[in-house]
């Protein structure tokens, strides 16, 4: 494995985009790692795949067509931090709304929020050259667990 991997994909801002983000971002972890569930990571994949949803959504709806596609990033460094930024070019920063009872939209950050805390991440949100932005997650990406095999042969 190596210490650093990079993946991006460009989309457009349409509300078809946002499944297929969510799988493309699952499958560039399953190709990386030779056991995405595995370690515990079951459980932070969902987290994963949620927020990448949200993320994706926010760029879709949010942009007011003033940004015609989204990038979704994945880093991964040194199989111990997992990166997952969205950039959209629409220069108004993401922010959290009062969330009315009937509220039937505006918790995404909420849920973003959320979920990195319980898996120990954080989010960022970076102005681009271009004048959009990128809100990124990070969180920690646990270590492999080897094959109960592999653990056995080497005691």
């Amino acid at each position: 494995m190596a210490d650093h991997q990079e993946a991006s994909l460009t989309l457009p801002s349409a509300p078809e985009s946002v499944p297929v983000a969510r799988r493309y971002v699952t499958g560039v972890l399953t190709e990386w790692d030779d056991a995405p569930t595995g370690g515990g990571r079951a459980e932070l994949l969902d987290s994963v795949r949620l927020i990448v949803s949200e993320l994706a959504t926010n760029a879709v709806v949010h942009t007011s067509g003033r940004s015609p596609a989204f990038t979704v990033d994945v880093h991964l460094d040194r199989h111990e931090v997992l990166r997952i930024g969205v950039t959209d070019g629409h220069p108004r920063m993401p922010r959290r709304l009062p969330a009315a009872v009937q509220q039937d939209n505006g918790r995404g950050m909420v849920i973003i929020r959320s979920l990195a805390a319980e898996s120990g991440g954080k989010i960022t949100v970076e102005p681009t050259e271009s004048g959009g932005k990128t809100v990124w997650i990070a969180l920690p990406w646990p270590a492999p667990v080897p094959p109960a095999e592999q653990r056995t042969a080497g005691a």
